[in-house]
């Protein structure tokens, strides 16, 4: 069974979005180009109010994702869990895909006898050790994030780690929003290892508004970029583009 590369975004914010659009719609693009939106939304003491909640809820049920509110100092193990459970999500609905065409359109995993659905359930975990994985991580750096950025540069090394232990290749963007000129602004470009964030988290700077529906479309617009990318190079120019990013 071919997969693909499992394309997800996924957003770490602690609040409303407050320009630029809506940013449950951006998301509900993304899932249709293939591309899946998770949020996490952080918490210090105080709770997110219900607005806050019900975009973040908004933002993942239409982006095809999954969405997780967490206190700041349980951040590392939620990022994990989020995108691993995102990634185990999405296999599943290429492996019913592939049920329905095989044994007809009302078959899904669910309806399997319990061995049988054992049985697709480890070819589901095997894909999530071998499957390709690209992340553009989006990361809400609005005036409330001052204290938990720390957190949040802690919880995405410890992602990679987490997912370097992976057979497949993983890729990793960031982005964050605000930017110093623009609505977003990108802090890493394509690479294997988030490592690279040490030396620039120290010097983002935060305050201002929370572009979030801006900050989804330009990670949108970024995949496909690299899509278009690709389609240019033959099959040995795209292993250097590869390698170099």
């Amino acid at each position: 069974m071919k997969t693909g590369t499992l394309k997800q975004i996924l957003l770490i914010t602690d609040g409303c979005s407050n320009q630029g659009g809506d940013p449950v719609a951006m998301a509900a693009l993304a899932n249709e180009q293939g591309i899946t939106v998770n949020v996490i939304g952080v918490m210090e003491n105080d709770i997110i109010d219900d607005k806050g909640m019900k975009e973040i809820e908004g933002i993942a049920l239409s982006g095809g994702g999954v969405h997780q509110v967490v206190y700041s100092q349980a951040l590392s193990q939620t990022v994990q869990m989020v995108t691993r459970k995102a990634m185990t999500q999405t296999l599943q609905g290429v492996v019913n895909r592939e049920l329905k065409h095989i044994l007809g359109n009302k078959v899904t995993m669910e309806e399997l006898p319990p061995e049988q659905r054992g049985e697709v359930m480890e070819v589901v975990d095997e894909l999530g050790e071998t499957v390709d994985l690209e992340i553009l991580i989006l990361v809400d750096t609005s005036a409330s994030m001052k204290e938990k950025l720390p957190t949040v540069k802690e919880a995405l090394l410890d992602l990679s780690l987490s997912l370097n232990a992976r057979m497949g290749g993983n890729q990793f963007a960031v982005f964050v929003f605000p930017g110093k000129r623009n609505d977003v602004e990108k802090l890493m470009d394509w690479t294997p290892k988030l490592e690279a964030l040490t030396s620039i988290f120290p010097k983002l700077q935060v305050g201002g508004i929370t572009p979030t529906a801006p900050a989804i479309k330009e990670a949108l617009g970024y995949f496909n970029k690299k899509r278009s990318l690709r389609g240019l190079l033959s099959r040995d120019d795209e292993q250097y583009f590869e390698d170099s990013i």
